[in-house]
Parts: C-alpha cells; structure tokens; sequence
C-alpha cells in the first residue's frame, strides 16, 4: 500500500495510521475497509485521503486529524487544547475498578481531566459514582463536556481550575473524595522528547512540569490529604524512570500503604498511597 510506505519515516504504526485516516476519510470504520477492499476511490475521496496523509507525514498526530482517540472502548474527541489519552492511562481504571470493586457509594476527583478520559471511563464503569472532575483549561473543559453529553454519561461534575483551587473556599470544606486520580504532566522542562513525534502538538502545560518533570506531582501528593476523607486513596501516573521519586515523594507527604503498578510493557507507570 503507498499510503502505508508515505508514512514510514514518520510513524511507528504506518499501516494503522494509513488505515485510521483512509476510513476517516471515507467516513467509515475499519472493519468497513476489510469488507470492500476491493473497492474503488472516487477522486474526491483520493483527494480527500492525501490531504490527511499529508498531514500525518508532516507529524501532525492521528488523533488531531480525525478530532478523536479511543480510549477504554469509548470513542473521545480531542483537541489541540488536550492531551490524547493513551492506552497506558487505562491501567489507573482497571486499579480502580479492582479495588473498590464492591463500593457504591464512592466520590472521585480527577484532576486535570484533559479530554475527560479518566472521568469518563470510570462513570461508564460505575454510573453510581459521583465523580468531579476538574481542569486549568476551559477549552480542554469544553472537550471533556462535549464528551460526556455524547456519551450520556451524567455523573460527572466538571470544574474549572488549577489542580485544588476549586476546593479552597470556605463552602468546600467539607467536600471529601475516597479516591483522588491524576494522570499530570511529569516530563522534565528541557527533555528532548518534547520536541519530537506526536508530543509537539499536544499542549506543553499538559506534559511537562520543572527540572525533573515533578512540581506538579509534589504539588498534589502535599495538597492532597486535605480533600482526601481518611483512608482514602491518592493514585497518579507518572514516567517509567520516576518510580523511586515517586515513592519517596508519597512517603514524606505522609502517605501509608504505598503501591506501584507496571504497565502492559513492564515499566513502572502509577503510584497509589492511602491517606490516614
């Protein structure tokens, strides 16, 4: 497939990309494109398809193309103003899911929900939550409505602002969560990685946080405790090569019962404590 070798030196998977954009582009599914291979282009579809093609090649991200990621089996549209869920931030669902498997009556507050997946996958899961959801973005917040009304999912409550700081009024005070989840930026300020691949178009608040990527995970395991009810859980994703940090971090905020979890290829991915 040409499609498919146009974008070798600029994708890791050039044949799914070619795939996802081709089925955008005919405004079909992939399963679609499998039943009528054999199918031919008008030119306007031809025209309409290496459009897209040229703008992955220049390394503009699938999932800004086509205005939509999957994630945790629901369909989220995302934007230039969020970052694009990846599939290594499902696993903070699955720890969830498994450990608070038989509550019902369970308030949860993401923070810095982006596009809303965290949020989102946990009330699909468990329409009996109350979940919170907050994020320094408006425009990232409008994303993050615009998929619960798409996905019918009402119980989430959105709130603009800066990690904690819509719980810092008087009338707060006595709004406590069971589970506090964050998938924050945790790149260093200066790491290459910044300037290479799909990450150059996502928003650099989103990603990167200091000298060693970790101001704004000290900033919420400090914060944390006092929106926490006691024995509540604090669980937050961070880099494969900041597991030892992590543990030390959650340890001098007071955390017990320190947890670390590996992703699907073994690397070191969430670290959860319980607040006493």
């Amino acid at each position: 497939m040409a499609a498919t070798k146009q974008l070798e030196k600029t994708s890791d998977s050039p044949r799914l990309d070619a795939e996802v954009l081709l089925a955008h582009s005919l405004n079909k599914n992939r399963t679609w494109l499998i039943t009528w291979s054999d199918r031919e282009l008008t030119e306007p579809e031809i025209l309409n398809f290496e459009k897209r093609l040229t703008r992955r090649e220049k390394g503009e991200p699938v999932a800004h193309i086509t205005g939509s990621r999957e994630f945790w089996s629901l369909d989220l549209q995302v934007s230039k103003d969020t970052l694009i869920p990846r599939p290594e931030t499902e696993l903070i669902i699955e720890k969830i899911l498994e450990q608070y498997a038989q509550s019902s009556d369970i308030k949860v507050l993401d923070l810095g929900t982006g596009s809303g997946a965290i949020a989102l996958a946990l009330a699909s899961e468990r329409p009996g939550w109350e979940i919170t959801a907050t994020d320094k973005s408006a425009a990232a917040l409008e994303i993050a409505n615009r998929n619960a009304q798409q996905l019918n999912l009402n119980n989430i409550n959105f709130i603009h602002g800066n990690w904690f700081e819509p719980f810092e009024n008087p009338s707060s005070e006595n709004l406590l969560f069971d589970i506090i989840a964050s998938n924050p930026p945790y790149i260093p300020d200066q790491d290459p990685h910044l300037s290479q691949g799909d990450v150059r178009f996502e928003p650099m608040s989103a990603l990167a946080s200091g000298k060693d990527g970790l101001n704004d995970i000290r900033q919420i395991c400090q914060l944390a405790s006092k929106h926490l009810k006691p024995g509540a859980m604090l669980i937050i994703e961070h880099g494969f090569d900041q597991k030892e940090e992590l543990h030390n971090i959650f340890m001098h905020s007071g955390y017990k019962n320190i947890s670390q979890y590996t992703d699907l290829t073994k690397n070191p991915r969430l670290t959860s404590g319980i607040n006493l």
